[in-house]
């Protein structure tokens, strides 16, 4: 995502807690992933070079990361662009602009889930 929406999800996150570590690109994400081993991951779909569901479907196919959630984020929310992050391994939908207020919520819930095998 942008620099600027990027900086907002950080300062909100941190504000309530979470460790944050951002990724320009989906292969920037990839390349960090297994250093830093997060418990969640929010996808922008629409990014420069592999797009966010490419990205996360190399993500779901490293070891060890099929159950980590990836959540999609983004401004397309046109019929089936859920259905097509779903199917690409995407556990969760936000659509943008992100409700800043409800987002450690939604944040919470997915790392509560639990994931099947």
């Amino acid at each position: 995502d942008n620099v600027d929406n990027r900086e907002l999800l950080v300062k909100v996150l941190s504000r309530h807690g979470y460790e944050v570590v951002e990724a320009a690109s989906g292969e920037e994400a990839l390349d960090l992933a297994p250093r830093v081993r997060p418990d969640l991951v929010l996808m922008d779909i629409s990014l420069e070079g592999m797009d966010g569901l490419e990205a996360t479907r190399r993500l779901k196919a490293m070891p060890g990361f099929s159950r980590v959630p990836v959540v999609a984020i983004t401004a397309y929310a046109m019929v089936g662009d859920r259905e097509r992050a779903l199917e690409a391994g995407c556990d969760g939908y936000i659509a943008k602009p992100v409700d800043v207020r409800a987002l450690p919520t939604q944040v919470a819930g997915y790392l509560e889930s639990p994931k099947p095998d």
